[in-house]
């Protein structure tokens, strides 16, 4: 043998250096990295973990279990955990399983991520907004909203119990992870309901639970898919809520109406299981029927009564009364209500029919008609005054209008309104009644005679005394004495003579007298005239006592007009008045000569012999 050289018996510090290095290798413990260790012994609840080289440490047994479950550990058992410190004060290494099982699952986690693969993981905890997750050491977090399907009230029976999930989100570096239940429910259901609708048809007949009741109708479990029972498809009568019919937990039979292959949503009925009551309702109900039924429902717009189970007819406002209009079908009916009714109309393919619950009783309207005559008189209290007329309450309960053009003859309907309030009681004549169009024409003004019609009406010609009741520039407004007919005397009526056609002559409460030229009834419309009442009063008087001809004057014919005309008022009259004559004869017979007109018929000659007479009398 070779002697051993002086390096070999007397070896330096970097020797036992690489010498610890080729007997360590790869066995040397990092702190911050995942080590493999052997349980040498349990303590309570601690296991003891060798991870070599002489270094123990302790990790709560806790840590080797998922969250809900018992530590399965024992000695002997080969474990990963995390090295935190290879020493500390008591002379121990610092592990934890928890940590080491985090950066195991980190790993895993994201490979699941990137392929979109489910992870199985355990609730824990609740925190605001959610929930934790164990994904085998790595926490995650679950939004409340993606617990189920649908909101869940008792999350007691998903906690600490092995399930699946689906990652949603992943941030490392933040050590965030977002996971979803609802996606991995949601995913086998529609698997489930791809597999169920399949086996599915319409017209099927299926048995199902009730599962959750709404409003509108109720959800129908049949057995890993829902089906909705819609309100209107539970019975062939109106039912106000699906309660009535059904309760969460029933088990009802149910029929497959529709199946929508493109959301899979399935439409149910149980109503189709029973005979339709509409067949051969119009034979049952035909029209002009009275039947009794029973006040369902109540709306703005009528009332609905049903006849017999499933079937349904509409009362419409209008036809629930014939005076009352404008009232709601609450005032009329009631709920519950067992009414006599008529059928008005049935139309079975619309499954509709109209009945009418006036047409039981009588009609006022005709019963008014034939008991009141045009022309008859009828006393009642005003109920309403509107801009075009009044309404008056009459037998019944019917209503008569009496329109403005028919409160007075004289004055202006806007104006004679004034006179009425609401309540008063007045009588009226009957113009027309019409029971078909519910119509009862009335008039006030008819009550007395038409001051410009009939009999006793003005007349052309006729004379009459009129009191001035207001003076204008072009003339005189007057109304006559003996009615309240008024008119306007134009300027040019008011004297034969130019001078004396002045307004201002008169004043307002003066009578004067004057002649009708014209009458117009359909107008309301009286003309009179002064001017030619002096004229038919000239003409008169030469019918009557002489003519210009026979060499009277027209003095002459005036003043024995006059004369006459005081002895037949007065007798005989008083020496007075007899010394004034004369006087008062040639002053009627000087303004006879200034003021008249010749007559048409006379008119050259009368001026011929009124210039012989002045001649004679200069």
């Amino acid at each position: 043998m070779s002697e051993p050289q002086a390096s070999e018996l007397n070896p330096t510090r970097e020797d036992f250096a690489a010498l610890l290095d080729e007997t360590l290798g790869e066995s040397a413990l990092q702190e911050g990295s995942v080590v493999k260790g052997t349980v040498i012994a349990i303590e309570k609840d601690l296991a003891v973990v060798d991870v070599g080289l002489k270094t123990e440490g302790r990790v709560p047994l806790k840590e080797f279990t998922l969250p809900g479950q018992e530590s399965s550990i024992s000695v002997g058992d080969e474990v990963e955990v995390y090295l935190e410190r290879v020493e500390n004060a008591l002379g121990e290494a610092v592990l934890s399983r928890e940590k080491a099982r985090r950066e195991e699952s980190w790993v895993r986690l994201e490979e699941k991520f990137k392929k979109g693969e489910r992870c199985e993981g355990v609730i824990f905890n609740r925190v605001k907004g959610g929930f934790t997750v164990d994904l085998d050491g790595a926490v995650a977090f679950l939004p409340g909203s993606q617990v189920d399907i649908r909101p869940v009230r008792d999350i007691a029976p998903l906690m600490n119990v092995p399930q699946p999930f689906q990652i949603l989100k992943m941030d490392r570096r933040r050590g965030n992870i977002v996971v979803s239940r609802r996606s991995v429910l949601e995913e086998t259901r529609a698997e489930q309901r791809s597999e169920i609708v399949a086996r599915l048809e319409e017209g099927q007949v299926i048995e199902g639970v009730v599962k959750n009741i709404t409003d509108y109708g109720a959800f129908i479990d049949l057995g890993g898919i829902d089906g909705l029972l819609h309100v209107t498809d539970m019975a062939w009568r109106r039912v106000n809520h699906p309660s009535e019919i059904v309760k969460v937990g029933d088990s009802v039979k149910v029929q497959i109406i529709r199946i929508n292959p493109e959301t899979q949503r399935i439409s149910l009925g149980i109503k189709q299981l029973e005979s339709d009551p509409w067949e051969g309702v119009e034979a049952k109900y035909p029209i002009g029927a009275r039947v009794t039924g029973t006040v369902t429902n109540i709306t703005d717009y009528g009332a609905f009564v049903e006849l017999e189970s499933g079937v349904e007819g509409l009362i419409h406002v209008s036809e629930m009364s014939w005076t009352k209009k404008n009232v709601h079908p609450g005032k009329i009916v009631s709920t519950s209500q067992e009414v006599e009714v008529q059928v008005l109309e049935v139309d079975s393919q619309k499954r509709r029919i109209s009945l009418g619950l006036k047409q039981i009783q009588e009609n006022p309207w005709v019963a008014f008609a034939e008991s009141h005559k045009v022309g008859t008189e009828i006393e009642g209290a005003i109920r309403n005054i509107t801009e075009f007329g009044l309404f008056i309450g009459l037998e019944g309960g019917v209503d008569g209008m009496v329109h403005l053009s028919d409160l007075d003859w004289s004055r202006s309907g806007e104006e004679a309104i004034q006179d009425y309030k609401k309540g008063d009681t007045v009588k009226a004549v009957v113009l027309e009644a019409d029971a078909e169009k519910e119509r009862i024409s009335l008039g006030i003004k008819q009550l007395s005679d038409d001051p410009l019609k009939g009999e006793g009406g003005l007349k052309k010609g006729a004379r009459v005394t009129c009191e001035v009741l207001d003076v204008k520039d072009n003339g005189l407004e007057v109304k006559l004495s003996d009615s309240d007919v008024t008119t306007f005397i134009r300027r040019s009526d008011l004297s034969r003579d130019r001078s004396e056609q002045r307004p201002e002559r008169f004043a307002p409460g003066e009578k004067v007298d004057a002649v009708v030229t014209q009458v117009d009834p359909a107008a309301r419309r009286l003309t009179v005239s002064i001017k030619a009442l002096e004229i038919a009063e000239e003409k008169e008087a030469v019918k009557q006592y002489g003519s210009t001809v026979s060499g009277a004057s027209l003095g002459d014919i005036l003043g024995a007009a006059l004369d006459k005309a005081k002895e037949d008022a007065n007798g005989d009259e008083a020496p007075e008045a007899k010394e004034e004559k004369p006087k008062a004869k040639a002053k009627a017979e000087d303004d006879a000569k200034d003021e008249a007109e010749p007559s048409e018929e006379d008119g050259e000659k009368a001026t011929e012999d009124s210039d012989e007479k002045k001649g004679d009398e200069s």
